[in-house]
């Protein structure tokens, strides 16, 4: 119990990858279910406030708001389901990868601009033995 040896994970990299992922999109998507409970609640409030307490009642402002807000919840659910699928973890994947080589390409050229302005003199060779 008080052992310094702890049990080693039996969940590896990838896996553990794949569960991170899967928590990112539950969590996604509970945020955009309640997004739609508040749009809805937040709806039936304005419609209340304009018909049955009469404020601005010559004008039916309330059509606009809920219009906006639901615009704003259809971007939402767009980026939940749609973007997702373009721009998820492989994309994330491929875009890393490609940014890592394009690092590794550029120190090599680096490398090489600094080998040849700054050729390695006897002093700094290592003495073979």
């Amino acid at each position: 119990m008080f052992s310094k040896n702890k049990p080693k994970s039996d969940v590896d990299t990838e896996q553990h990858e794949l569960l991170e992922n899967a928590q990112k999109r539950i969590k996604q998507k509970k945020r955009l279910f309640s997004h739609f409970v508040i749009f809805l609640i937040g709806s039936v409030f304005i419609i209340l406030i304009n018909k049955i307490f009469k404020q601005w009642e010559s004008y039916d402002w309330y059509i606009w708001a809920i219009s906006v807000w639901a615009l704003l919840f259809l971007v939402h659910l767009f980026n939940v389901f749609v973007t997702h699928k373009f721009m998820g973890t492989a994309w994330e994947r491929k875009q890393r990868e490609k940014l890592v080589a394009k690092q590794k390409a550029r120190i090599a050229e680096i490398q090489k601009e600094i080998d040849t302005d700054f050729p390695i003199s006897n002093f700094n060779k290592k003495k073979e033995v």
